[in-house]
């Protein structure tokens, strides 16, 4: 959600049951304007909060002028003083795998995991047992670029890319129709594509390159991992990934109001695999 509207992007978003209390509120919007200024970004969001045993990290990203340049990620432990967050990598994910269960709270806090490492010494070679040593940091960093790729959301329109590449924000957006707000395929990742760039020529046929340029929603895998749901009389539409619970998109047809927040543990629903050679079981986030 966008900083200079959190406000009321709170109060659209506050039917999943999660907000903040008044201080915090007021601390974010301080805080907040003053990020935006110093490190110069073009848009400041409110990502969300992850719960922790000990403390909860409150997370903003700053975005440039290209809407799907990297965006810088930082978070807060009292929503005054925020501190910059490294870029994710595949190193990065590969590593904090194998940490489960809830975060702590505590950046500097270390994991501890055991893995077999093998070792040539001479002719011999043989496994022994080696303590890594993960950081909470480098975990939220993880987490935080996987939630990202997975359900991060933009309505259709609100982005539009120029023929020169860069991707803005679409200032004559004036919002979905109630119609294509109950539709999923309305709604984007908010991303660099990945499943367009497989699309025949024929399917990009009645696409509009300046606004159909992100992948749709209606194709994510498992079927069926977002909730639709219209409130306050069809005042207002609400999208719950039950892929990341805590995740919320929301919208007000007919109106430029929307964004998306996650307030939740940071640990998403098991996934069956597909296709799943242990017989069904559910292993992604065993």
């Amino acid at each position: 959600m966008d900083a200079d509207s959190l406000l009321l992007s709170l109060e659209l978003a506050s039917g999943s049951g999660q907000g903040l209390s008044p201080d915090r509120r007021a601390s974010l919007l301080t805080s907040l304007t003053l990020v935006k200024r110093d490190y110069r970004y073009d848009r400041v969001l409110f990502w969300g909060r992850i719960f922790g045993l000990v403390a909860d990290y409150y997370i903003a990203q700053g975005l440039s002028e290209d809407q799907l340049a990297p965006r810088k990620t930082l978070y807060s432990l009292n929503c005054v003083e925020w501190s910059l967050l490294p870029p994710a990598t595949e190193e990065m994910a590969a590593q904090t795998a194998v940490v489960k269960g809830r975060f702590l709270g505590d950046p500097s806090h270390e994991y501890e995991h055991t893995e077999l490492q093998t070792v040539n010494d001479g002719d011999k070679v043989f496994e022994e047992e080696v303590v890594v040593q993960i950081k909470e940091e480098t975990r939220l960093v993880s987490i935080i670029d996987q939630i990202d790729k997975e359900v991060a959301v933009v309505p259709r329109g609100v982005l539009f890319k120029t023929p020169f590449g860069p991707v803005h924000v679409n200032r004559t957006f004036e919002g979905l129709s109630l119609s294509e707000a109950k539709k999923l395929s309305s709604y984007f990742h908010f991303r660099e594509p990945v499943e367009l760039k497989n699309k025949t020529l024929l399917e990009k046929a009645d696409l509009d390159p300046s606004l159909d340029f992100l992948d749709s929603l209606e194709h994510d895998i498992p079927k069926g991992s977002w909730s639709v749901q219209m409130e306050r009389g069809n005042a207002l539409v609400v999208l719950r990934s039950l892929l990341w619970p805590g995740l919320t998109f929301y919208h007000a047809p007919r109106t430029k109001n929307c964004g998306y927040v996650y307030m939740g543990t940071g640990v998403g629903s098991p996934q069956p695999c597909a296709p799943c050679s242990s017989g069904g079981l559910y292993c992604r986030w065993a």
